[in-house]
């Protein structure tokens, strides 16, 4: 089965912090109940305030990302609240899980 790795990284001025994370909270709460999503973290960085990293893990392929998850509805609201607060242009990347998975892959029991 396919799987990947979204990493999205955006910056928001540091005044705006909590306006995005309740934005995000929404778009997130409904991104989880998605079966093919297996994963998702989202960071900040102190070093530079204002600034978020989140990795999104799909069972699923590149195509199938952007042409069935991404034009989702529910994306719609977060995009128009949180991309003005943007103060640098958004960048994401997708990666591919390696075949060997099995051999490169560490989660520790909590």
């Amino acid at each position: 089965m396919p799987s990947i790795s979204l990493h999205v990284k955006v910056t928001v001025a540091p005044e705006n912090r909590e306006i995005f994370l309740a934005e995000f909270k929404k778009v997130y709460d409904l991104v989880v109940l998605e079966p093919e999503c297996t994963f998702f973290e989202l960071y900040e960085n102190k070093d530079e305030p204002g600034a978020f990293k989140w990795v999104e893990n799909w069972n699923a392929t590149r195509e199938w990302l952007m042409s069935v998850q991404i034009p989702k509805d529910y994306y719609k609201p977060y995009f128009a609240a949180t991309e003005p607060l943007f103060i640098k242009p958004r960048d994401f990347e997708v990666w591919d899980r390696l075949e060997e998975k099995d051999s490169w892959m560490y989660v520790a029991k909590e």
